[in-house]
């Protein structure tokens, strides 16, 4: 077994700084991607973060490693091909909400029933902040916003439950308040041999004055000190549902199963940008056998 060797921080600060509003939660968010990658010892060179509209999809911009800044709920399939292609990279897919969970919601439940390799950070505010203070899929009802005036009429969709539902295979919760955590839980995530996703509470300090950074210290608690037991998934699908005064942080589900690449018999030739070009020659005398 290789050594692991944890990489500082500096070695990926990216060359821009970010610009989002002081006091978003987006910073901590990047901060512990960046950390939880040198905990893991990925090298830049073997890090690809790809992302989708919105705020918090700006995040490849800010990090020194390979990005993708891709289309508006499209972050999962971008990911998924480059993942695909070159399995030795790690991949980790950034973005809000309304991105992954709203127009992105069909690629993110098929990734997730294949269990691909990959990792998916969101950060869950609650609102559209890019295009200015809408409701977004996990809004909460009768939340004010500027496409709700008078109260949004829907129930909020329930990413935890979702996820361990549809099949992924590390599920957790992290705050951008709570720094350790965060960092451990995505570290936890590019570690894990499987689809890993970890919804964030990212508070949005300009458009939503509800699920403020106040709200969250009054009601999460740490699930490791309850000595919770993540591996149980009918235990788990109902603490995804715990939501009021008490809302759970921590790893909430995970599981070893087969990933869709220990599956696909291709793979085990290596990634396929390191496989030949060429057809195999007694393969292709079959097939023209075959035709004529």
């Amino acid at each position: 077994m290789a050594t692991l060797i944890e990489l500082p921080l500096d070695t990926y600060k990216g060359p821009v700084s970010p610009d989002w509003c002081p006091g978003c939660g987006d910073y901590g968010v990047l901060r512990s991607v960046q950390e939880a990658a040198g905990k893991n010892g990925v090298a830049p060179k073997d890090l690809l973060i790809v992302s989708g509209i919105g705020c918090s999809s700006n995040l490849p911009g800010f990090i020194h490693a390979y990005g993708i800044h891709s289309l508006h709920g499209r972050a999962v399939p971008v990911a998924t091909g480059a993942h695909l292609a070159n399995t030795d990279l790690k991949v980790v897919i950034t973005g809000g909400d309304g991105d992954g969970y709203g127009i992105g919601i069909g690629h993110l439940l098929h990734a997730m029933r294949r269990n691909l390799d990959v990792t998916y950070v969101v950060m869950d505010n609650q609102i559209y902040g890019l295009t200015t203070g809408q409701a977004s899929p996990t809004t909460s009802k009768g939340h004010v916003t500027k496409s709700t005036p008078v109260g949004n009429a829907e129930t909020p969709l329930n990413p935890l439950a979702l996820a361990i539902a549809s099949g992924a295979t590390y599920v957790a919760r992290g705050f951008s308040g709570e720094a350790k955590l965060l960092t451990d839980l995505i570290a936890g995530g590019i570690a894990h041999k499987g689809f890993a996703l970890i919804d964030v509470f990212s508070p949005c300090v300009t458009y939503n004055k509800i699920n403020t950074y106040p709200f969250f210290k009054e009601r999460v608690y740490k699930l490791e000190d309850e000595n919770w037991e993540p591996n149980d998934f009918h235990k788990s699908l109902t603490k995804a549902y715990e939501w009021g005064d008490r809302i759970p942080l921590g790893v909430i589900y995970k599981t070893d199963q087969p990933t869709y690449e220990d599956s696909e018999a291709i793979f085990k030739k290596g990634a396929l940008v390191k496989q030949p070009l060429e057809i195999d020659k007694k393969v292709f005398a079959e097939l023209i056998e075959e035709m004529v």
